[in-house]
Parts: C-alpha cells; sequence; structure tokens
C-alpha cells in the first residue's frame, strides 16, 4: 500500500507542476497533460482508498494519515465535479497545490493500520467521517475562489492589467464560484454537525458535551451560517464573501487538526 500511496502522491506533485508551469505559459499542450496526470491520480487514489478499505475493514477516515488523504481524494473529487459542470479558467492552479499539500501531510503520517477503540467501531464512522470531509472539500473550493478573486481584485484597484487579470476569470465569475460552492459545501457541514452529535449519542450517551472538537466545530458551523445569511440579507458578496470563505477555511483546517494537536478531548483519531 505504502507504494501505491508514494505513486498516487508523485502523480498529483507532477500534476500541480504541470498546472502551475501553464498558469505561467499558458501552454494548452500542459494544460491537456495536467488534467490527464490528475485524471489517472484520482483513478489510482480511488484504488488505494479500496485497499486500504478491505486491508483495515473500515472507511479509511478513522487515523490521521486516512482522514487527511480522504480529504484530498475528497477535494479532487469535488473539483472535478465542479470542473465537469463549470468553466473557471486555470482553477486547477490555485486547487492542485491544495491537494498536494494535503497528500504531503498524508505522506507523513502515521499510516500503520490500527484497531478501531470501541467509540469508533460504529455504522456512524463512515456516514460522519464521509460527509464531513466532503464538507471540507466544497469549502475547500471557496478558499481557493476567495483567493483568486482577491489577486484579481488587487490587481484591478491597481490599475495594473497583466498577469492576473489575463490568467484568472472576472471578479463576477469568481463570487458565482465562492456561492455555488459554499451552496454544497454549509448544508453537507451542517449534515456532518447532525451525524456527529447522533453518534455521540451512540457512543457516550449524549448528543453534546462541549468537547473542544464539538466547539470548534459549531464555530466554524456559525462563521459560515453567518457568511450566508449576510449574502442573501444585507447584499455580503464580492470581497468580503472572499474573505470570510478563507477565514471559514482556516477554522476548518483548526477544526481538523488544531483541536487534536492544541486542545485535545474525546475527539482524536485512532492513529
Amino acid at each position: 500500500m505504502e507504494i501505491l500511496f508514494q505513486a498516487v502522491f508523485a502523480l498529483y506533485l507532477g500534476a500541480t507542476i504541470t498546472a502551475l508551469v501553464c498558469f505561467f505559459n499558458l501552454n494548452q499542450r500542459l494544460r491537456l497533460m495536467a488534467r490527464g496526470l490528475l485524471g489517472t491520480a484520482a483513478g489510482l487514489h480511488t484504488v488505494y482508498l479500496l485497499v486500504r478499505y478491505f486491508a483495515a475493514g473500515h472507511t479509511p477516515v478513522a487515523s490521521s494519515h486516512e482522514a487527511v488523504s480522504f480529504f484530498a481524494w475528497s477535494l479532487t473529487m469535488a473539483y472535478l465535479a465542479f470542473r465537469w459542470r463549470y468553466r473557471v479558467k486555470n482553477f486547477a492552479a490555485f486547487v492542485l497545490p491544495l491537494i498536494t499539500l494535503l497528500m504531503l501531510v498524508a505522506l507523513f503520517s502515521p499510516a500503520r493500520l490500527v484497531e478501531l477503540p470501541p467509540a469508533m467501531q460504529s455504522w456512524w464512522l463512515p456516514v460522519h467521517g464521509m460527509i464531513a470531509l466532503m464538507a471540507n472539500a466544497f469549502l475547500a473550493l471557496a478558499f481557493c475562489g476567495g483567493v483568486m478573486y482577491l489577486l484579481q481584485e488587487r490587481e484591478i484597484k491597481r490599475k495594473r492589467m497583466g498577469f492576473f487579470s489575463e490568467r484568472l476569470p472576472s471578479l463576477e465569475a469568481l463570487d458565482n464560484l465562492n456561492q455555488h460552492c459554499l451552496s454544497i459545501g454549509f448544508p453537507l457541514l451542517t449534515l456532518g454537525i447532525v451525524t456527529g452529535s447522533l453518534w455521540a449519542r451512540q457512543a457516550w450517551g449524549t448528543y453534546w458535551q462541549w468537547d473542544p472538537k464539538e466547539v470548534w466545530s459549531l464555530i466554524t458551523w456559525l462563521i459560515y451560517a453567518s457568511m450566508i445569511h449576510q449574502r442573501f440579507t444585507v447584499g455580503w458578496r464580492r470581497r468580503r464573501a472572499a474573505i470570510m470563505a478563507i477565514v471559514g477555511f482556516a477554522a476548518v483546517l483548526f477544526t481538523l487538526w488544531g483541536v487534536n494537536l492544541f486542545l485535545g478531548g474525546v475527539h482524536t483519531y485512532a492513529g
């Protein structure tokens, strides 16, 4: 499995480098090559997850390595689904580095197979884990769109049309990207918290116990809820929405990793 994962990582890395070179020189042949490498990486990554599922006997979202790897796979699939439906110029140059960074974290995380503790031996593990990580994937796409928006806007405000204005979509297109990703990511985030509460009821006898992971999940949900509320009630769009997408994703990452590293609690990975 280790060699298979390293092969997947190498393909993602190759796709990322190719997409970044294409971003600078706008070579269409490189663009096609990056798509081919990403498609191959996505297929092989799916095979890796299936192999790990049968080897471990559970959905591979229980350890830090598994969760980050599944997050990267979810982000890849969310991007491919988004790319199939919408055209966003050079979106890959911003999404692929994030996927490769996630894979790098997974590469250096312990990948050994471990027995699940009793609380994690539940059918809620695949339900809650997969929904929560798919939510993170769409919120990651919104984050990438937010970064692209700020870069494009900065160049427009300086009235130095050139590098980014040629390579990035219009501000309106990027704002629509933000809205589309939030419209999928936020309901999934909500469903992830609900399924997590139901799992907690089964495991510990209570729906909510103010554990650090639960608190930060609630904080993250409130950030995105306020963002959506402001967007549809007082017209928070464009720059404010882009900044909030970046802030919200920072909260997502802290909930995923920071809580386990700095705050602890009952929500820990199996290995």
